[in-house]
């Protein structure tokens, strides 16, 4: 049986350092659970995680198990924002941050076999906190811009400056929507200097 690494056969996965690429991302399903405040420090960033892994996994095995479809599970990402985005863009003020923590799931997964593979986990010995929490929903984003951004999470700043007011502008747009990160890295495995994220932005015409 062959697995399916999604993100190598999915262009909107694709980023280069230094180059902000225009894009078109079609619509994409994923495991989704909302949460505020620090990811460093709050303890709803690390429970949001443990609730999303373990639903993820179960879904590959029975993919494998009962449609004879095997793949890697995705990366984590992020959407990410603030009442006022100068918390999150410059300042960096994170316990004003609110967030979406996402797994992409792939299409043939249907809402029924994530609603049975749900019971399961739940029925578990230790099922997770915040499983209840982990919704499927379909994400649109439609033309957007992104980049690949390497190093530390605090180091984006000056990325995502030059992304709102150099490139989008300069594309006739606007920023809609939401930030949306992809860590390409573990980040238990991986110096902060050598992370790798895709930084992407929805825009529209200004």
């Amino acid at each position: 049986m062959e697995k399916i690494t999604l993100t190598k056969t999915l262009a909107s996965y694709a980023a280069r350092r230094g180059e902000f690429r225009e894009l078109i991302v079609p619509p994409m399903r994923y495991l989704m659970i909302d949460g505020h405040g620090d990811p460093n420090t709050a303890p709803a960033f690390a429970e949001a995680v443990a609730a999303l892994y373990p639903l993820a996994y179960a879904l590959k095995f029975a993919s494998k198990r009962e449609l004879g479809h095997d793949y890697v599970v995705p990366p984590l990402e992020g959407l990410w924002w603030a009442e006022d985005m100068s918390a999150f863009t410059s300042s960096r003020d994170k316990s004003r941050w609110s967030w979406t923590l996402m797994l992409l799931v792939p299409e043939w997964i249907t809402p029924e076999l994530v609603a049975a593979t749900a019971a399961a986990v739940a029925a578990g010995k230790q099922p997770p906190q915040r499983l209840d929490e982990v919704r499927l929903e379909w994400l649109d984003e439609g033309r957007c811009v992104q980049t690949l951004h390497v190093g530390s999470f605090d180091a984006e700043a000056e990325t995502l400056a030059r992304l709102h007011d150099e490139i989008i502008p300069g594309l006739g747009a606007r920023l809609t929507g939401t930030h949306h990160e992809i860590y390409l890295s573990d980040r238990r495995r991986t110096a902060p200097e050598r992370m790798r994220t895709i930084l992407r932005q929805p825009i529209t015409p200004a």
